[in-house]
């Protein structure tokens, strides 16, 4: 590795919300660890996503690490160290057809067996719990356990943890390249800089199938671009976090007033070389069907509108464990809904490498069942 600027026990490469607790863990266990970004922290997909904390719009599979990953929001300032600004609310996800309330009780059923405190009440009872709604809800599911986060105070607050566990923060710096050496890898970055590491996690979200590349690995990544918008401050004209059978919607209130709209309503664009624009119906239909869930929002008027990315494998399921070939290298990424659970996905990937035992297995998400022909190693400790 001779010629490597630098030399640490861990690169992480992707400082989203996953790459960040990762490194976090690594740091406070006592890892020499560098955190690396294209941006800032937080800032990519974690910095552009609705910060929803639901049990209601996640993967059955994920609904125990998403009970636990949950517990970790609200009790944010405790182990981070830092407020974030999380919200712990009640959830509504609402059926106005007759069809949606048959999926919404078929999904509800297969989370509450997982273990997702959900309820299924009628439109009037969905009243009570949210006076705001409109009256033409059929059936509703009821999550005591729900909330969101601000996505730009949680990229500060995990900067403030980062720097005082004594990790190196490297942002704005896009690795392009990595070589294996005798003791490891080397990452290359645009503009020259190296990265020395004997552990390499991969943890790029969207970039997933770019980095394994870099390790002669083809790993299929879809790439989601939702639309969301946000609305002046309004007086309160809700209080629960609401979505609708479909997936089509997201709605919450923040404490200051504005209210987000999303829903994955798909814009276009290319998460590596750009550009990303808009969709005006897409975006018309996203406003039509909150105001028809919360007739108030009618009053209100929408001050901006961008996209988010999320990252999707086939199955809809994480990318979790060392990469095909490559024992030393991790991936941790693509987690649907992944700010719902993936701070826990990602402390448990962490323990896992620091040689803890941990509660709940990471095998299902085993990246070599995206990579056709791959068997799938054993990760070291």
């Amino acid at each position: 590795m001779a010629g490597a600027h630098d030399s640490v026990d861990v690169a992480v490469v992707g400082a989203g919300v996953i790459g960040a607790t990762i490194a976090l863990f690594l740091a406070r266990g006592g890892m020499k660890v560098a955190l690396i970004d294209r941006g800032l922290i937080c800032r990519q997909a974690s910095g552009v996503n609705a910060g929803t904390l639901t049990m209601q719009m996640t993967r059955v599979a994920l609904i125990p690490f998403a009970l636990r990953a949950h517990h970790m929001w609200a009790t944010a300032p405790q182990w981070l160290g830092h407020e974030v600004g999380v919200v712990v609310c009640e959830g509504l996800s609402v059926a106005f057809t007759d069809g949606e309330a048959e999926l919404l009780a078929e999904r509800a059923a297969k989370r509450r067996t997982a273990g997702a405190p959900i309820e299924l009440v009628d439109g009037a009872r969905a009243g009570q719990i949210e006076p705001g709604l409109s009256d033409q809800v059929k059936l509703a599911g009821h999550c005591r356990v729900d909330g969101f986060a601000n996505a730009y105070l949680t990229g500060i607050a995990y900067r403030r943890a980062l720097v005082d566990a004594g990790a190196s923060i490297r942002e704005n710096t896009r690795i392009v390249a990595a070589e294996e050496g005798a003791s490891g890898y080397v990452l290359r970055a645009q503009g020259g800089a190296m990265i020395a590491a004997r552990r390499v996690v991969l943890a790029g979200g969207v970039w997933l199938q770019e980095m394994a590349a870099w390790f002669g690995q083809r790993l299929p990544i879809k790439c989601l671009i939702n639309q969301l918008a946000v609305t002046e401050r309004l007086a309160p004209v809700m209080r629960t976090v609401l979505g609708i059978a479909s997936g089509l919607l997201s709605l919450k209130q923040y404490p200051h007033g504005t209210v987000v709209i999303g829903g994955g309503w798909q814009g276009i664009g290319d998460p590596v070389h750009g550009p990303r624009a808009i969709v005006p119906e897409n975006f018309l239909g996203n406003v039509r069907l909150a105001s028809h869930t919360v007739p108030r929002l009618m009053s209100g008027r929408i001050v901006r509108a961008w996209l988010g990315l999320e990252a999707e494998t086939a199955d809809a399921l994480p990318a979790v464990g060392a990469l095909p070939g490559h024992p030393h290298v991790l991936v941790c990424g693509s987690v649907h809904s992944g700010y719902t659970s993936g701070p826990y996905i990602a402390k448990l990937l962490a323990e896992q490498m620091l040689g803890h035992a941990a509660d709940l297995s990471l095998q299902p998400f085993d990246v070599a069942r995206l990579i056709e022909g791959a068997n799938s190693p054993t990760m070291p400790p």
